[in-house]
């Protein structure tokens, strides 16, 4: 379900003024999937200055923390389609080649003195900025910086020039920085820090690595988890055999490339032409013929097909809730922490995946929300209420869009209260309690282990 706009709208289709949602006609049939402007919407091109609603509060409210949650930026694909040419991208970052960003210059200047940092295992190995004149598998590319020095810009002038969260005497305690061990979200993570805190000294900057893509640092042994991801592997396998157009376009394209059918679906295709139609390049040609537009509007209609059964079955939502509640409690305890008076990590982010991002939306209950694009944003935002300093308020913000009335723990708060945020005991108890009632449990141990009736 999309949100239908009323009056003027951003690009992404939601309304910057209103919270409220127009439901559509349930008698209608549901809008048809256009492939090719979801696929622009996930591209995130950089254009125009971005519109967003973080920050925004009445006058008595104080900011106290911001808890961000993004995707790395665009990146070279992971897989290739296998005897064709590979995208010719080049990940040199050049200034003076669009999409490009007024520091993007700095950036790379300050990129090159950061052997200061102290950076987790791994993660000093890793280059800071991409640096290949043909992209490597899986590399941040120029688009990917750019996407990120806009999101640490944005966010700079809202909650640095405009809320103080950091003052420029900020010290290391009051952030907290997290990433997986691959260079594109080290890079991502790097390029929004430097905007959002222009020539910040490296000492400061403490990066902690995360192996586990969804953050579950030493929660990470959940056999139900486990179990829930399986059964949804399963429904994607059973959405696909019964897709007729899809298995013919397969069949077609791997005519094309000369190479069994089995083959091309292993070889995932969608993700090399993503980057194709994210790179303004031509899909790729053999003296057979060429995959064109009409094999990707069919692949992609479908990956947008099994996003919208992936709602509608729940089993991914289960999944979600076993996989998210140790990056969620987190969290809650960070920010019952700041509401009791401690002033560490009132700025927090973490630099991860769509697989990271995509399981906390459906955990959430936020179901509107599209797949995460490249250098999708979650923000928690912490408030203080002026006039009742123990009263604490949380809103949640995807893309700059606010979605904290979406969420199942606060969607019954919206209809009762003129507030307009969410009491943060509200999604303390989301976390710590009502996330483990549909499992009939209690705990994260138990829900983790309890198999279904």
């Amino acid at each position: 379900v999309h949100l239908i706009p009323v009056n003027p709208v951003r690009e992404d289709g939601l309304n910057p003024k209103s919270r409220k949602r127009i439901m559509p006609d349930l008698l209608t049939e549901p809008p048809a999937i256009d492939p090719v402007y979801e696929a622009h919407v996930y591209c995130n091109i950089p254009t125009i200055a971005e519109r967003s609603m973080e920050g925004h509060a009445p006058h008595y409210f104080k900011l106290v923390s911001v808890q961000v949650l993004i995707r790395h930026g665009d990146r070279y694909p992971l897989y290739a389609i296998p005897k064709t040419k590979r995208p010719d991208i080049d990940c040199m970052l050049l200034p003076s080649r669009k999409p490009s960003h007024p520091q993007l210059e700095a950036f790379i200047k300050h990129m090159s003195k950061g052997s200061a940092a102290q950076m987790d295992g791994s993660l000093s190995s890793l280059p800071r900025y991409p640096s290949h004149s043909l992209c490597e598998m899986g590399e941040l590319t120029q688009t990917g910086v750019v996407q990120h020095l806009r999101n640490g810009q944005l966010l700079r002038e809202i909650y640095i020039n405009k809320h103080k969260l950091l003052l420029s005497d900020w010290t290391a305690k009051q952030l907290y920085l997290e990433t997986t061990g691959k260079s594109r979200t080290l890079q991502s993570a790097l390029a929004l820090l430097y905007t959002f805190l222009p020539d910040f000294d490296w000492k400061k900057i403490n990066m902690r690595h995360q192996w586990s893509t969804i953050f579950c640092s030493g929660s990470c042994d959940c056999p139900m988890r486990n179990h829930y991801l399986e059964e949804e592997q399963r429904r994607q396998y059973s959405l696909r055999v019964k897709n007729n157009d899809l298995e013919k376009i397969y069949v077609d394209m791997a005519k094309i490339v000369g190479i069994p059918t089995r083959q091309l679906r292993a070889s995932n295709p969608i993700d090399s032409l993503l980057c194709y139609f994210c790179h303004n390049v031509s899909f790729p040609c053999t003296k057979t013929g060429c995959i064109g537009m009409e094999h990707f509007k069919v692949i992609k209609r479908h990956q947008l097909e099994d996003e919208r059964e992936r709602q509608e079955k729940k089993l991914y939502f289960l999944y979600a809730l076993l996989a998210t509640h140790p990056l969620l409690n987190q969290t809650v305890n960070r920010l019952q922490r700041i509401a009791e008076g401690k002033k560490d990590e009132v700025f927090v982010l973490y630099s991860a995946h769509d697989v990271t991002l995509s399981p906390v939306l459906s955990a959430l209950g936020i179901t509107e929300a599209r797949f995460p694009r490249f250098a999708a944003r979650l923000v928690f935002e912490l408030w203080q209420d002026g006039k009742r300093p123990k009263e604490h308020f949380i809103r949640i913000l995807y893309n700059g869009a606010d979605v904290t009335f979406q969420t199942s723990f606060c969607k019954d708060y919206y209809k009762r209260s003129i507030k307009p945020m969410c009491p943060l005991e509200k999604f303390v108890n989301f976390v710590k309690r009502d996330m483990f009632l549909i499992f009939n449990s209690t705990s994260y141990y138990d829900a983790c282990r309890r198999r279904p009736l």
